[in-house]
């Protein structure tokens, strides 16, 4: 068996695992940013109306008003895009993307193994899932709370629709959608700064850090013992690029079917400007929300959120893995 070299060993360190982590999820960010746009676009889309309104014609009869969406679905939705705002429109948000990747995603990857070994995990192998999991709730909500801000700006300016043709929605704040018009990410850091300081900044960081301790305790520990349980059970003979879609795909799905609710309610509660304008609290995000659009109102934009996060889990791991290969880390 070989030995791995001083160099390769110096590389275990975990200031190398935090610089390839965050590399990783920048350069999955890149990729799966149009998807993003459209993914907060729907969840904004007809908000908090129902679904199943009905009214009566002059003859009597009962006519389907409820279908008020402007972007219906995650193709035409592309394609309004496009045509509103052009192919810019669907880079919105990417500078803001890329500094909340480079710093909540930098921690939330970078700090799971670390925290596995916190908890006496020395065996990749046969590691018990319930570490796993604790592990990346842990370094989850240690990175979205630091983060918050970033992710905040990613929404606003995502959700900005600049266009004459807007999704109907209840609250109108300073833009056609009820989203604020920001010309830059650092206009918009310095907009929201001005609005109420610092809290201002880190508003919805509880449905924020709830999502991300979910996604991050669903994600990279269904794709670690996933991977680790296909290897032993014999299913791929050894670390390659099969082995890593295969989990990562697993992994994706898991972690849309988790997250797409909270993720429903960050992004509404993030997008508007004054506290009380719709929701004055998570809790009430919620309750509004189920109240007027039914459980299904919870998983809008579900498909462009598997859509992101699905591609984003499989570049993220693929690439995190061939750097960890390239610097002679060993695999996650």
């Amino acid at each position: 068996m070989k030995t791995m070299s001083g160099a390769a060993k110096s590389n275990e360190s975990d200031l190398v695992r935090f610089m390839l982590a965050g590399t990783s999820n920048m350069s999955a960010a890149c990729i799966t940013n149009p998807i993003d746009v459209i993914k907060i676009r729907l969840q904004l889309d007809n908000e908090l109306r129902s679904t199943k309104v009905t009214s009566q014609s002059a003859g009597g009869a009962k006519l389907n008003t409820s279908d008020q969406r402007y972007y219906k679905g995650m193709i035409r939705g592309i394609v309004s895009i496009v045509r509103d705002e052009g192919i810019r429109g669907l880079y919105k948000g990417l500078p803001a993307s890329l500094m909340r990747e480079g710093s909540y995603s930098t921690i939330r990857l970078g700090a799971y193994e670390p925290m596995k070994r916190l908890m006496g995990a020395t065996d990749p192998s046969h590691t018990p899932l319930w570490k796993k999991i604790c592990a990346g709730a842990a370094s989850g909500a240690i990175g979205s709370s630091i983060a918050t801000p970033t992710d905040l700006v990613k929404v606003r300016m995502q959700a900005c629709t600049s266009s004459s043709k807007p999704s109907a929605n209840t609250a109108t704040i300073s833009s056609t959608n009820g989203t604020p018009v920001y010309t830059s990410t650092l206009g918009a850091f310095r907009s929201i700064y001005t609005e109420g300081g610092v809290t201002a900044l880190y508003r919805g960081v509880g449905p924020t850090v709830l999502r991300a301790t979910i996604l991050t305790a669903t994600q990279i520990p269904t794709y670690d013992h996933v991977k680790h349980t296909l290897l032993n059970w014999g299913w791929f003979k050894g670390e390659g690029l099969d082995l890593h879609v295969t989990a990562s795909m697993i992994a994706g799905l898991a972690s849309a079917a988790t997250t797409s609710p909270v993720d429903v309610v960050k992004t509404r509660y993030m997008r508007q400007i004054h506290r009380s304008s719709v929701y004055s609290s998570s809790l009430d995000c919620i309750l509004k929300s189920f109240s007027a659009e039914g459980f299904l109102g919870l998983y809008k934009g579900f498909i462009p959120n598997w859509m992101r996060i699905g591609p984003h889990t499989i570049v993220t791991f693929l690439i995190f893995e061939q750097l960890r290969h390239l610097v002679g880390m060993r695999p996650v």
